[in-house]
């Protein structure tokens, strides 16, 4: 069985493991990006409606479970909305003579493997159940009928956020959808891409005034066996509790179901995957409770984080939410793209900021906060061309909103650590997240890992959607060679390694 850390230095890329490689993608054995059940019922559960106008850097700038407004009633909550904002087609364009679909958040290779389900109470437009949902026709396969929300509070530990919310969403990744290209590295992936679709999910619910937290601390067999899903091909990844209202009702008995599902390809193992997974479970909501307490009490020096040190300052003006970009959170989410190439022209240190600012502020969980640590993320940025900050490579301090500068770098260095793609540098800024996995692992197991990669990928989710609130902005993921990336931002972040990539700047036009 395979520990987290082993696991992230058998997945890391190097010059030469990507170059010794003679794996090539069989694009006739290609899998469909969509789950279809073949014996399940489907019912529309209403018209997909624009979120409220709430701008969306004001919805991303929480770190706390509860937004500054809180509006409508528990069985208020519009399903369909936050589904399609978060995982749903938004747009679908003619690429080389064919029709391409793109969804609300960005996925490595394009090959959407998350899914996500709603284990709900009664609403306003839905009887109480377990419902898939269809990315391509905003409609819901009914898993289940009845109130199964207890299931999913014993799971937790009966976290309050669990316990007391109309619908709880699941996301959970099919591991083949994205091994087909990834191979190994799947695994990763897995929380980065949820963490794009959960960046989208949050900045909805909290921009339509709903309570939204992510719960990473839960009992996986039985959420898992809730959604009738086998987790050596589909596995559950994390949960959100939307909303606030009555308590759940107790747990009943989950009868066995394993529903039917179109395959549309001839699936290649990569045990790997199923076994890193296996080895971050936790058994029971006891469990849940116990490693969630973990965090309790915890500092920087424990999670091999690093305050400010003694390197150049630069201080950060970020905007007001007075005179910030008012761009509402369903445009900003239709808007996004995947810029594919960056002018060299410098952007604002304002804008800079701005995205800094409003991306980066942290992640309710229900681990953080309190008496717990914030994060178990650093952040650096490498500057290569922003109005008033000399090019280099900085470590960005939320809390003090200053960049601390750590080392030089220069285009051609960024080019090279993101496996030699031009864009990366061609980018004014490159964002890299970055954790101490060997502490991480050491203070939280293998499920520590997990939430790792998974802060990574929100916050991938969050600049996307930090960038593209600013009409002269655009950015992408891109992935990179760990151990290069690493020691180009050593000494000060030689015991880290790269959780996620993101660059940004203007459209080369």
């Amino acid at each position: 069985m395979v520990d987290a850390r082993d696991y992230h230095e058998h997945s890391k890329h190097s010059p030469q493991s990507v170059r010794d490689t003679d794996w090539s993608m069989d694009f006739d054995n290609k899998p469909s990006p969509s789950k279809v059940y073949t014996d399940l019922p489907r019912v529309s559960l209403g018209d997909v409606q624009t979120p409220p106008e709430t701008p969306v850097l004001s919805a991303l700038a929480t770190n706390r479970p509860s937004p500054d407004r809180v509006d409508g009633p528990s069985g208020s909550i519009d399903l369909p909305m936050l589904c399609h904002y978060a995982a749903g087609v938004t747009k679908t364009l003619e690429l080389r003579g064919e029709q391409a679909s793109f969804r609300a958040a960005s996925c490595t290779g394009k090959l959407y493997h998350i899914d996500l389900y709603a284990v709900t109470g009664p609403l306003d437009t839905a009887d109480a159940g377990v419902y898939h949902y269809d990315p391509e026709s905003d409609e819901f396969h009914v898993v289940r009928e009845g109130d199964y929300r207890g299931v999913l509070a014993a799971a937790s530990g009966g976290q309050r956020g669990v316990a007391n919310a109309p619908v709880t969403l699941v996301a959970t990744s099919t591991w083949w959808r994205n091994s087909w290209k990834y191979r190994d590295r799947t695994y990763r992936h897995a929380f980065w891409d949820s963490g794009t679709v959960l960046a989208n999910l949050l900045a909805v619910a909290h921009g339509a005034g709903h309570r939204a937290e992510v719960v990473a601390g839960f009992a996986d067999e039985p959420v898992a066996e809730l959604l009738g899903i086998d987790p050596e091909w589909e596995a559950p990844l994390e949960l959100v509790a939307i909303g606030e209202g009555d308590s759940a009702p107790a747990p009943g008995s989950v009868d066995h179901i394993d529903p039917a599902i179109e395959i549309d390809s001839d699936p290649v193992e990569f045990p790997i995957l199923h076994d890193a997974w296996a080895q971050s479970t936790l058994a029971d909501g006891a469990a849940a409770e116990a490693w969630r307490d973990g965090f309790e009490g915890l500092d920087a020096a424990d999670l091999g984080t690093h305050d400010p040190g003694d390197g150049e300052v630069v201080d950060l003006d970020p905007v007001d939410s007075e005179t910030a970009s008012a761009r509402p959170v369903g445009n900003t989410i239709e808007r996004r793209g995947s810029l594919r190439e960056y002018s060299h022209e410098p952007i604002s240190d304002r804008k800079l900021a701005t995205v800094l600012d409003r991306a980066l502020r942290g992640v309710p969980t229900d681990c953080f906060g309190g008496d717990a640590p914030d994060s178990l993320l650093d952040y650096y940025v490498l500057v290569h061309a922003v109005e008033g900050i000399p090019q280099g490579a900085y470590q960005y301090h939320p809390d003090e909103n200053t960049l601390e500068r750590v080392g030089d770098t220069a285009r051609d260095s960024a080019t090279y650590l993101a496996l030699g793609q031009e864009v990366v540098g061609d980018a004014a800024v490159n964002v890299f997240t970055m954790a101490d996995v060997d502490a991480v692992v050491e203070q939280f197991g293998n499920r520590g890992y997990r939430l790792a990669q998974l802060e990574g990928g929100i916050a991938l989710g969050r600049l996307y959607l930090a960038t593209y609130a600013h009409r002269t902005l655009g950015g992408r993921g891109f992935t990179f060679y760990d151990d290069l990336v690493t020691q180009h931002l050593s000494p000060r972040a030689q015991n880290q390694t790269p959780m996620t990539l993101f660059a940004f700047g203007k459209p080369d036009r």
